[in-house]
């Protein structure tokens, strides 16, 4: 009889762990409903200056020092940085390729040099590719609050 429930338990517990969503949760807990496409984001922004949205994509890169910024795909090949409120949480360095959704602050920004350069950096890039950015850069950046990985 132990056995037979030992083996009922272990048969719940083994069923329970599949059935749990394959998500990591990093930041302020948010769900992916009514997440908008990040091909979608720059034609919602539109004149705006910056506007809240949940945004999903793919990552395209992330920072290899620590995991404080990521890079998603946007349209027609281009990357939006997404940086975290507050470097109050950061996400995975092994995410690359992963779809992700998060929830925060779009925003029109111009990039320093001096910036770049450090992201260049933190990205492991070589001395010759970071000495070669000498142009700041115009982009939509993001600053989330929240972040979910699917694994």
């Amino acid at each position: 009889m132990k056995y037979i429930l030992t083996l009922c338990l272990s048969l719940s517990l083994f069923c329970a762990a599949l059935a749990q969503d394959n998500v990591s949760y990093h930041g302020k807990k948010i769900t992916p409903d009514k997440a908008l496409p990040a091909t979608e984001l720059l034609t919602k922004l539109g004149s705006k200056k910056s506007m809240n949205a949940k945004v999903e994509g793919t990552v395209e890169s992330v920072c290899k020092m620590s995991g404080c910024w990521m890079k998603v795909k946007t349209a027609d090949g281009e990357t939006m940085r997404v940086t975290f409120k507050d470097y109050g949480f950061f996400v995975p360095k092994d995410i690359v390729g992963k779809q992700v959704v998060f929830e925060g602050t779009a925003k029109a920004t111009t990039t320093s040099v001096a910036e770049l350069r450090h992201y260049a950096e933190d990205a492991g890039k070589s001395k010759e590719e970071i000495a070669k950015i000498t142009e700041p850069e115009k982009a939509v950046t993001f600053v989330a609050d929240g972040v979910i990985v699917r694994n």
